[in-house]
């Protein structure tokens, strides 16, 4: 994979912010978006370990202290019908334990469907702690793990349960981020 990569994106979230902090390896636009398509919707599963052993390199400052990534879940129904989750398969690749702490007990909209100011209403109590997490928190530092982020609202609901019971910081990294 060949890819002319921008500055790293990294931003820090005020302290109330659910996410303490994220990095995205590359805009969501032009090959990167290309990329994307294809492991998600082309089912090129192929591509996941280069573009994780990217973000891993990408985002190495963000998870070094981190103990475990968390995909972010797709709903079941999703799940099956595209036969995998891209998150969890990103996830794999970047060093460290993988856990899937959450899951995704409401079938929402496409986020990429919908407009901004409906985007976080959208996936608001969409997602809860795993049945088996609780034995495996409180953990320190989490870090979250999806394909895209666009809003911030998917990431900000997953962290919000990961918080709520009872982990310390949660961060966020995306193999890349619309920016508008």
């Amino acid at each position: 994979m060949s890819i002319r990569l921008a500055p790293q994106l990294v931003e820090r979230y005020p302290i109330d912010h659910p996410v303490t902090w994220s990095c995205a390896v590359d805009h969501y636009d032009g090959r990167m978006k290309e990329i994307v398509h294809a492991l998600k919707y082309e089912r090129r599963r192929s591509i996941s370990r280069q573009l994780g052993e990217l973000m891993r390199e990408r985002g190495s400052s963000l998870l070094c202290d981190a103990a475990i990534v968390v995909p972010v879940p797709l709903h079941p129904r999703r799940e099956y019908e595209r036969g995998f989750n891209q998150a969890e398969d990103l996830a794999m690749h970047l060093g460290l334990p993988v856990e899937r702490l959450l899951t995704r007990v409401k079938h929402t909209q496409s986020q990429i469907e919908l407009p901004k100011n409906q985007r976080q209403r959208n996936v608001k109590d969409a997602f809860a702690l795993n049945a088996v997490a609780g034995c495996r928190i409180p953990v320190p530092v989490v870090v979250l793990v999806d394909d895209v982020s666009t809003t911030g609202s998917t990431l900000d609901a997953c962290a919000r349960v990961l918080k709520n019971a009872g982990v310390k910081e949660v961060r966020a990294l995306t193999a890349a981020r619309v920016v508008r």
